[in-house]
């Protein structure tokens, strides 16, 4: 029988491995994934060796989040007006650069902590082009119906480098702190080379001219959207109260009493739990209840931090972080599928930016929310304080977004 279908009517490859440029995607996503997971290794090791504060490990957060607030809405214009691909590729050129730089300034004695500071907020800068140019890239790459695995599979990805990446950072640093920067400027630029090997398999929109008012419209585009509105939102807040990593080095030398190694361990405790749940979810999207599940997995992630603050072994300490990791996943991925099969491909790069808006300020100045009131009460009740904070946060977003706590299948959504 002659089928009448059109060449753009054929059923679309329904299988990651037959899209190419998702493969170099997925690779760059590992060597800029371990580059930033070795950095800040090797970074919060050293400002902790020199000057023996949280406060300071705060500091090195904010120094990063600041440079997000700055020029995360811009970055989302550029990715919706430029290239994407090299948008995302410079950006990883200039973070392999100013890592090289700390390389070098830490084999010869020569930068203090302003300057690490500085080349660490170039970083964080870097960093706020490529979240929106990223975002926006990935789903040109592959059919729609495959953005959520493909999502999961790009979290596995950065996952693998989490679990690495600390890891290695931690064996590095015993030869110095600037064995591990050299290694991670090293997989930066590999990763930005990787990058130029893509090719987007569908056509970008039509984009619109740079003005005032399209510069915020990603802001407009989410506060009209409760679904998006609210799931970014609810990570901001849990994340900003609940995160612990900033805190990292201070369990490791004064808590728990493992060193650098150990440091490296914890770090990478979470990209465990996180690799093994993106995998599942690979293979096993979320189907129903979505909304329920993404609040149970914020729960949960309250529930182990609070955990992990009052712990004293090890392994404890290990397997709460591995379950933290796992929890925030299911968060992550149904957020990112929300965002991405919600926005308009013209619009990808201003809701992706402030998506990344969002995720920067829940991470940086969550870190810098850490080191404050660890120093003013100590780093254990900050912690467990800050786990309560997040199982608080759930239940509010579950009165306040009613629509995302009932948020039932994607495809109903689409299809309506």
């Amino acid at each position: 029988m002659t089928s009448h279908l059109q060449p753009d009517q054929a059923k679309p490859r329904m299988l990651l491995t037959a899209h190419p440029a998702y493969g170099w995607f997925w690779c760059a996503r590992i060597a800029s994934g371990m580059a930033f997971q070795i950095q800040a290794v090797a970074v919060g090791w050293q400002i902790y060796d020199i000057t023996h504060s949280a406060f300071q490990l705060g500091m090195a957060g904010l120094v990063q989040f600041l440079p997000i607030v700055l020029l995360t809405l811009p970055a989302g214009h550029v990715a919706d007006r430029y290239d994407r691909r090299k948008v995302y590729g410079l950006a990883l050129g200039v973070q392999g650069l100013a890592t090289a730089i700390l390389a070098l300034g830490a084999w010869g004695n020569w930068l203090g902590l302003p300057g690490i500071f500085t080349l660490v907020a170039l970083i964080g800068s870097a960093r706020a082009f490529q979240g929106p140019a990223t975002q926006a890239l990935m789903p040109t790459l592959v059919p729609e119906a495959l953005v959520p695995k493909a999502i999961a599979w790009a979290s596995g990805a950065f996952q693998t480098a989490s679990i690495v990446g600390p890891s290695i950072g931690g064996l590095l640093y015993a030869f110095g702190p600037a064995v591990p920067y050299a290694a991670a400027a090293g997989l930066a630029l590999a990763g930005s080379g990787l990058v130029a090997l893509m090719r987007q398999e569908r056509a970008v929109r039509p984009r619109q001219p740079a003005t005032f008012a399209s510069l915020f419209s990603g802001i407009h585009y989410i506060r009209a959207h409760p679904l998006i509105l609210g799931s970014i939102s609810l990570d901001l807040f849990a994340v900003l109260l609940g995160g612990a990593a900033a805190l990292l080095p201070v369990f490791a030398r004064d808590i728990l009493h493992i060193g650098v190694w150990g440091l490296g361990s914890l770090r990478a405790a979470p990209a465990v739990g996180s690799l093994a749940m993106s995998v599942y979810l690979a293979r096993r999207p979320p189907q129903r209840q979505v909304g329920r599940k993404m609040f149970l997995g914020v729960f949960c992630f309250g529930l182990m931090t609070v955990v992990f603050g009052l712990s004293h072994s090890f392994i404890l300490s290990l397997c709460a972080l591995a379950l933290l990791g796992a929890a925030d996943t299911i968060s992550v991925v149904i957020r990112s599928s929300l965002v991405q099969l919600e926005t308009p491909d013209e619009m990808r790069g201003r809701v992706g930016a402030v998506n990344s808006l969002f995720i920067g300020t829940s991470n940086q100045l969550g870190e810098f929310e850490s080191g404050v009131t660890a120093s003013l009460w100590g780093t254990v009740p900050a912690t467990v304080i800050g786990g309560l904070g997040t199982l608080v946060v759930v239940f509010a977003w579950m009165r306040l977004f009613p629509s995302l706590r009932d948020f039932d299948q994607f495809e109903k959504k689409k299809a309506s």
